[in-house]
């Protein structure tokens, strides 16, 4: 069977590498990338170190208003749709790319799969959440990564679609692990294990806003080991267009973005992980590495519940350095996630899909 994969963004990247790797073995799979992620470091590195085939269209759609943005997507789409003719697409996560690529192909009646459904922060003002929420409904089979997931595909009567699948982040992190000896980011910016924080900030909610930022940065500089903080493009360009000014952050080191092979490698020797990101909270809980997640919610309650996560919302706390500090993990460690995730897709794929 001729399958589409369509992704455009780093965490998509990160979930094909595996399931690719699996469908390849049995199926003709054509890769497009929308082009929503498109520095070097955002994109092309990712394909290189997940040993990802290049693909085969890249259609270097990005910037603009979301509405714009996924208008373009959803023309340019239906034409490599129209020339391919699959028998399948295959859309992961909750973007602009996630939801353009469902539309694409439900109006052309090809069955589309969409991996990580399910996930709800009931937050419509996130973007994501409206992306998700609507890539369900239109999909045509739903792999669900946790209970939770699937409970709340069930309250959208979604289950007769729904498939309990586990995490592909489990599969994409054992990967990556077996490669990360060949990082050197820990002597290449000065740092031993346990002895730094890990920081990612990309969320409208927290950087759109430059007083917030400046603000966040400065609280975070009180901590009492270095931050090492791989600055997001989007995140970039509002501190240099707004002089936020890093003198009082002088333990906050502002990085490019990294490698994924660089980026786990810190992860798995940071003292703690502290995001604004879904995939980051829920690598931080696959590598047993406590997570500070500065949102008011999450998608992923499970590591919330299970004690690895803890939630501060920044335009409400003063303090988020002491309570980062003084947060321990205080549950038993389980595998919420699953295991051999992208083996049950692919069997899920031929067992109920391939007709």
């Amino acid at each position: 069977m001729k399958i589409l994969s369509i992704v455009g963004a780093r965490p998509q990247f990160i979930k094909l590498g595996p399931l690719s790797k699996v469908l390849r073995k049995d199926h003709n799979e054509i890769i497009v990338h929308t082009g929503q992620h498109f520095d070097k470091n955002m994109s092309d590195f990712f394909f290189r170190d997940l040993h990802i085939p290049e693909p085969h269209y890249n259609l270097g759609i990005h910037g603009n208003l979301h509405g714009e943005q996924t208008g373009r997507m959803l023309i340019a789409i239906e034409q490599v749709l129209l020339k391919e003719k699959p028998g399948l697409i295959i859309v992961f996560g909750d973007t602009n790319t996630t939801l353009a690529g469902a539309l694409a192909g439900v109006k052309m009646h090809i069955p589309v799969v969409h991996v990580e459904a399910g996930l709800r922060s009931f937050n419509r003002h996130m973007p994501e959440e409206i992306n998700r929420i609507l890539t369900d409904h239109a999909s045509d089979c739903l792999f669900a990564p946790t209970q939770t997931a699937m409970g709340n595909l069930k309250d959208e009567n979604l289950a007769s679609k729904a498939h309990l699948t586990g995490d592909i982040m489990v599969d994409a992190l054992r990967d990556a692990l077996e490669v990360t000896r060949n990082s050197t980011a820990l002597e290449k910016f000065g740092l031993k294990n346990d002895d730094y924080y890990l920081l990612t900030l990309h969320r409208p909610y927290n950087v759109d806003d430059p007083r917030k930022l400046s603000k966040i940065l400065q609280d975070l500089s009180s901590l009492s080991k270095p931050v090492l903080f791989p600055v997001h493009p989007r995140t970039r360009k509002i501190i240099d267009n707004n002089s936020i000014n890093q003198s009082t952050n002088h333990s906050i080191k502002l990085i490019d973005p990294l490698s994924y092979i660089d980026i786990v490698q810190l992860q798995t020797n940071a003292s703690a992980i502290i995001t604004d990101s879904g995939g980051i909270q829920k690598e931080a809980y696959i590598l047993r590495k406590p997570c500070i997640t500065l949102r008011p919610e999450t998608e992923w309650i499970e590591t919330v519940k299970a004690g690895w996560n803890l939630l501060i919302d920044p335009g409400k706390e003063d303090n988020i350095a002491r309570h980062i500090e003084n947060f321990k993990p205080s549950g038993k460690y389980e595998s919420i996630f699953g295991e051999n995730v992208s083996g049950k897709m692919a069997e899920i794929i031929d067992t109920h899909i391939r007709r």
